[in-house]
């Protein structure tokens, strides 16, 4: 393996880079915006594909993302790998906000908002026996619902600017290569005169 690590890391330093990475934050994500513009593909299938992933992040149905966003990028024309890598958008640091944002629009869209105002979940005596019948009127359906919503915005947002990035990227490298390739022309064309 060419970039592998001489000495490799055991589980604990595997897990403390992937909750803490060890240059930096940014770092990792400039390394996953060029990841994503790097893909080839037009800008409307890259640009779908990341808004499948960011569309189903904002559903409650964890365990399901990829499929998801698979099936719903497969649907509307989108990149599979661009599908996988929104799906990014949903992570442990920001679903505590999703969550919350698409439970708290759902009652609102259910008209449930003053009825459970008062009323506190508790969330382990429900998932005690995953009874999903208990589950799903007091948290489930509310979230679903409100995930409709936050996650069609969220999709639309990232993808006019996933386009506009991807398409702007493609512009400029097709651009580099075509002086890149006058250039080599012209040298070759200097050393062999015709």
């Amino acid at each position: 393996m060419l970039f592998r690590r001489r000495k490799p890391l055991g589980f604990w330093g595997k897990t403390r880079i992937a909750l803490w990475p060890s240059r930096s934050f940014s770092r990792s994500a400039r390394y996953f915006i060029k990841r994503v513009l790097r893909l080839t593909a037009t800008p409307h299938a890259i640009a779908a594909g990341v808004a499948a992933g960011v569309f189903t992040s904002c559903t409650p149905l964890l365990g399901f993302h990829f499929v998801i966003s698979f099936a719903l990028a497969y649907v509307i024309g989108g990149n599979l790998v661009a599908a996988a890598l929104g799906t990014a958008y949903g992570n442990p640091i920001f679903f505590p906000f999703i969550w919350a944002i698409t439970y708290k629009t759902g009652n609102f869209i259910l008209g449930e908002e003053g009825v459970r105002e008062g009323h506190q979940l508790n969330l382990h005596a429900l998932l005690r026996h995953l009874d999903m019948s208990q589950i799903w009127d007091p948290v489930l359906k509310p979230m679903l619902i409100g995930a409709i919503p936050l996650g069609l915005a969220s999709a639309l947002f990232f993808y006019v600017l996933t386009y506009w990035s991807v398409k702007t990227f493609q512009e400029r490298r097709r651009e580099r290569l075509a002086n890149r390739a006058k250039t080599r022309l012209t040298n070759l064309s200097g050393k062999y005169p015709a």
